[in-house]
C-alpha cells in the first residue's frame, strides 16, 4: 500500500497537448465575436445607406418621366404640323377640283357656242323659208330636225317686237321716230338673236323707234294747261265743293 502525504491533494495528470487546444478554442471564440460585430456594423451601415439609394432612384425616375414628357410634346407638335399640312393640301385640292370643273364647263359652252354660231345662217334661211311659206315637204322635216337639235344643245332665240331696246342684247340697224312710243322701242326684228345659257352668241338685229323730240314737251305743256284751266274753273265756282 502507498502512503498518502497529509495536506496535499492529488491532481490528475494533464496531457502535454491539452494547453494548446484550449488556446485555439479561445482564439476561435474571439474570431467569432469579431465577425458578429463586423456583421452588425455592416447591417447598420447598409441600413443607414438605403435612404440615399432610394433618393437616387426617385431622382432617376423623375428625370425619365420628364424626358418622356418632352418627347410626347415634340410628337404632339409634329402631329399638329402634319395635320395642318394635310388640311392645307386638302383645301388646295378642293379648289383645284372646283377650278377644273368650272373650266371644263366653260370650255364646253365655248365649243357649243362656236358650233352653233356656224349654224346660225342655216337657221336664218329656215326662218325666212317658213315666213314665205316655202318650208314644206322633206325640207320642212330637215329644218325642224335641225332646230330641235340646236335647241337640245341649249340654243335659245330671243327678240320680239315692242320690247324696250337693250344695247346689251340688241343691235339697231334702223332708226326712226314714232309718236306712240315713250322710250326707245324695237319696232321690227330683222334677225333674231341667239344665246347659249348666259352667253349671247349673236344680238338681235332690230329697227328701233324713239319718241318724237317735241312730243314729250307738248304733252307736258298740255298737261300744265289743263291743270291751269281746272284751277281757274274752281276759283270761278267758289272753290271745290265741300262734301
Amino acid at each position: 500500500m502507498t502512503e498518502e502525504t497529509p495536506g496535499f491533494e492529488e491532481k490528475p495528470d494533464v496531457p502535454a497537448d491539452a494547453a494548446p487546444a484550449s488556446e485555439d478554442a479561445a482564439q476561435a471564440a474571439a474570431s467569432a465575436d469579431q465577425a458578429g460585430t463586423a456583421a452588425r456594423a455592416g447591417e447598420h451601415e447598409n441600413g443607414a445607406g438605403r435612404p440615399d439609394a432610394d433618393g437616387a432612384g426617385a431622382v432617376d425616375q423623375s428625370g425619365h418621366v420628364a424626358a418622356l414628357t418632352a418627347q410626347l410634346d415634340q410628337v404632339r407638335t409634329a402631329l399638329g404640323e402634319r395635320t395642318q399640312d394635310l388640311q392645307r393640301v386638302q383645301a388646295e385640292y378642293q379648289n383645284y377640283r372646283r377650278r377644273v370643273d368650272r373650266d371644263r364647263i366653260a370650255v364646253k359652252e365655248i365649243a357649243t357656242a362656236n358650233l352653233l354660231s356656224e349654224l346660225l345662217p342655216v337657221l336664218d334661211d329656215i326662218g325666212r323659208a317658213r315666213e314665205h311659206g316655202e318650208l314644206v315637204g322633206g325640207f320642212k322635216a330637215v329644218g325642224e330636225s335641225l332646230e330641235t337639235v340646236a335647241s337640245k344643245l341649249g340654243l335659245q332665240q330671243f327678240g320680239k317686237e315692242g320690247e324696250p331696246f337693250d344695247p346689251a342684247v340688241h343691235e339697231a340697224l334702223m332708226h326712226s321716230y314714232a309718236p306712240d312710243v315713250t322710250e326707245t322701242t324695237c319696232v321690227s326684228i330683222l334677225q333674231p338673236g341667239y344665246r347659249v345659257g348666259e352667253r349671247t352668241i349673236r344680238p338681235a338685229r332690230v329697227a328701233v323707234a324713239e319718241p318724237q323730240p317735241g312730243a314729250q314737251s307738248s304733252q307736258a305743256q298740255g298737261g300744265d294747261q289743263g291743270q291751269e284751266k281746272g284751277d281757274q274753273a274752281d276759283e270761278e265756282s267758289g272753290g271745290p265743293d265741300e262734301g
